[in-house]
């Protein structure tokens, strides 16, 4: 803990603080910061502490807003920016809660979940790189959106999830902030 009661002391934070200039480098910034706020609530906590629930009848717990966000980051970028033709992750016909409902207090549940989401991240930065113009237009549904367009509901997918995160992790061990 950091001082008073801080998360994380200003000094061990390895977000970047404010985005640089220009439209990329901020969407990009917050998005990263967003990605990294998700991490660090998520960090030093057992598999218990990831799988706990919030409060019944919910599934939310942090290990499954990881799972959610490798979904969410598949979807984005594998699906929609290029196109493809892809499982998500942490999907199932039978049961369309699985990210959440499939997160379980179980090592090998915590690797999987982590390593599918840290790929995910790579790939959409990957797959971003690669995008010179964010005006780049990508079908959906009955017309198109701009790859801008993707990038800020990303980011504000993860700023409520990072929420969500703050209250889960309070919940587990009484941390809070940042």
């Amino acid at each position: 803990m950091g001082p008073d009661g801080m998360f994380l002391a200003p000094e061990d934070d390895p977000r970047e603080g404010r985005p640089g200039r220009g439209e990329r480098d901020t969407l990009e910034g917050y998005l990263r910061s967003y990605r990294q706020t998700l991490e660090i609530k998520c960090a030093g906590l057992d598999p218990a502490g990831l799988a706990a629930r919030s409060v019944a009848p919910s599934t939310l717990s942090l290990l499954g807003l990881v799972r959610h966000s490798a979904n969410v980051e598949c979807h984005w970028f594998r699906r929609v920016i290029e196109g493809r033709e892809v499982t998500i992750p942490f999907s199932s016909d039978e049961d369309p809660d699985v990210d959440f409902n499939g997160a379980v207090a179980d090592e090998a549940c915590v690797a999987e979940a982590f390593g599918a989401w840290h790929a995910e991240v790579a790939h959409a930065e990957e797959v971003l790189t690669g995008i010179e113009d964010l005006g780049r237009r990508v079908p959906w549904r009955d017309g198109e959106l701009e790859v801008r367009d993707i990038l800020v509901h990303l980011i504000e997918e993860y700023a409520r999830h990072c929420g969500h995160a703050d209250l889960l992790r309070e919940r587990v061990d009484g941390r809070a902030g940042e």
